[in-house]
C-alpha cells in the first residue's frame, strides 16, 4: 500500500488488497530489490466481453494497479512483473486477454504497455477522480508459453 500511496493518485483500502491477493494470489506479484518491495502488480480475473473482439465472451485478466518506486524505474521491473502476471493469468486462470486502464498523459506507461503488445481500444472520458481520461488497453494472451508474452 505504501508504494501505491507514494506513486499513484488512486488509492485502495487494505481490504481491497487482501481480497485480490486472497482470490488471485498468482497474479499479485511484487518485485524486491535491496531487501525491500519496490514494485507490484495486482489483478483480478473477470468473465465478460472481449476488449478486442465485439460481443465475444472472454475470461479476462484485469490489471487493477501497477507501480514501481521512482528510484527503481527504467530498470525493467514493471515489464518483468507484467510478463509474469500475464503468464500466470493465462496458465493458471486460463485468461484469453489482458486489459488495463492507463492515464492518457502517462506516456512512459503507455509505451511500456505498447512494447508488451497492448493496443488502445477505447478512450474512457473522465475516468479518474481528477477528471483525466484513461486509455483502455488490451492484448490477447495465449495459453502456452510464447515469446510475445
Amino acid at each position: 500500500m505504501s508504494i501505491n500511496f507514494e506513486c499513484l493518485p488512486e488509492n485502495y483500502s487494505s481490504y481491497f488488497y487482501r481480497e485480490l491477493y486472497t482470490k488471485y494470489p498468482e497474479t499479485f506479484i511484487v518485485a524486491e530489490a535491496d531487501n525491500e518491495i519496490q514494485g507490484y502488480v495486482m489483478c483480478r480475473i473477470e468473465r465478460g466481453f472481449s476488449k478486442l473482439k465485439t460481443f465475444t465472451p472472454a475470461r479476462l485478466l484485469h490489471v487493477v494497479s501497477l507501480a514501481v518506486r521512482e528510484p527503481y524505474r527504467r530498470r525493467g521491473i514493471a515489464k518483468n512483473i507484467m510478463i509474469e502476471t500475464m503468464k500466470k493469468g493465462s496458465e493458471i486462470y486460463q485468461t484469453s486477454e489482458c486489459y488495463l486502464e492507463v492515464r492518457v498523459g502517462n506516456g512512459p506507461a503507455i509505451r511500456l504497455y505498447e512494447s508488451l503488445g497492448f493496443t488502445k481500444t477505447k478512450r474512457n472520458y473522465g475516468y479518474y477522480m481528477d477528471g483525466e481520461d484513461a486509455w483502455l488497453m488490451a492484448k490477447f494472451l495465449l495459453n502456452e508459453e510464447t515469446p510475445n508474452l
